[in-house]
């Protein structure tokens, strides 16, 4: 498992160079040119908006849990979340491991630090199928059916399936299977992360049992997405594009919808890319503007990425208790 993210990362890699390459690099550095770096800071300034948001809905959904962080703590771990999976080789998965090894170092129980990090995750995913419902929706109603819909809405079918199956499975009593998911992956970023677990079943249910945090925590994370729509409006902007927000919308949506299907490629590299020419040309978007795009994302990852990875480093080593809770949870 740690070698398929390092191939499929060469290959994005290789995919993403091919575009720039095709379409011409100096064109597109040429437009974050003209965007300047106080246009640039706006789009990054604007996407810790969409974070808090998404730090809101992880927060909302742990309600009952004892020891919960605060909303600033649930930002950082957000944040951290999202620079170890776009800046490091552990094919998304990697990010919310780490979060539930600084919960279980933060003072929550092992059980509950997986159960809300797992409800967390099953938000989000519900809540960008429906954005990405959305996004269909006004994909059709603004320039009619296209090859890239049909695809879209098969994906979109199968998705869906799945995630109706991780639902029921955290909700019928399939807790022990997500524990032996978190033993095998937890290698990606340290055993001591996912340690034999005691009452995830009973953890998960208490998640789902108050309809008003779950319910709080959907709509947060679906303002995010809706965020997301407009951070790519800023961003087209910025580049000198103005689009209506509806297009932002639609851009986004499926802009993740690839993502998420490149979920193996470490950062989606090149599948972004791809994407992005693609869904930008339904809109009569030179291929050089969604590259510009694309590389605007890139570089407020690595911005807010790098800090991020700094801090978790900080965050595991601050204290000898943290190494202590850590340690029990791979004892045997």
């Amino acid at each position: 498992m740690r070698v398929v993210p390092v191939i499929a990362g060469a290959a994005g890699v290789c995919l993403a160079a091919w575009l720039l390459q095709t379409y011409g690099i100096g064109q597109v550095v040429a437009l974050l040119g003209n965007a300047g770096w106080l246009g640039l800071c706006a789009v990054m300034a604007f996407h810790l908006v969409q974070v808090a948001a998404s730090a809101a809905g992880w927060r909302s959904i742990s309600a009952g849990v004892a020891r919960r962080p605060g909303l600033a703590a649930y930002g950082a771990l957000r944040l951290i979340r999202e620079g170890v999976n776009n800046l490091l080789p552990v094919a998304q998965v990697g990010g919310p491991l780490v979060g539930i090894r600084l919960l279980r170092a933060g003072g929550m129980g092992l059980p509950e630090s997986i159960a809300t990090t797992v409800s967390d995750l099953t938000l989000e995913l519900v809540t960008q199928i429906l954005f990405t419902v959305l996004g269909l929706v006004l994909l059709l109603a603004g320039i009619g059916g296209s090859g890239v819909a049909g695809y879209l809405i098969s994906g979109l079918m199968a998705s869906s399936a799945l995630a109706a199956m991780f639902v029921g499975a955290q909700w019928f009593g399939l807790g022990w299977l997500l524990e032996a998911l978190m033993m095998q992956l937890g290698s990606l970023v340290g055993r001591a992360g996912a340690g034999p677990v005691a009452g995830l079943h009973k953890a998960l249910r208490a998640c789902y049992a108050r309809p008003r945090p779950v319910m709080l925590g959907t709509a947060w994370h679906m303002a995010s997405w809706l965020l997301g729509g407009l951070e790519v409006c800023l961003a087209l902007h910025v580049l000198g594009h103005d689009v209506r927000i509806g297009t932002g919308l639609v851009i986004e949506s499926l802009g993740q919808a690839f993502k998420a299907v490149g979920f193996v490629v470490p950062g989606a590299l090149g599948v972004q890319e791809g994407g992005y020419v693609m869904i930008c040309g339904l809109f009569h978007l030179s291929p050089e503007v969604a590259l510009a795009l694309s590389l605007i994302k890139r570089l407020r990852e690595v911005v807010l990425g790098l800090p991020a990875l700094a801090a978790w480093h900080w965050m595991e080593r601050r204290t000898p208790l943290v190494r202590q809770k850590l340690a029990e949870d791979a004892l045997p």
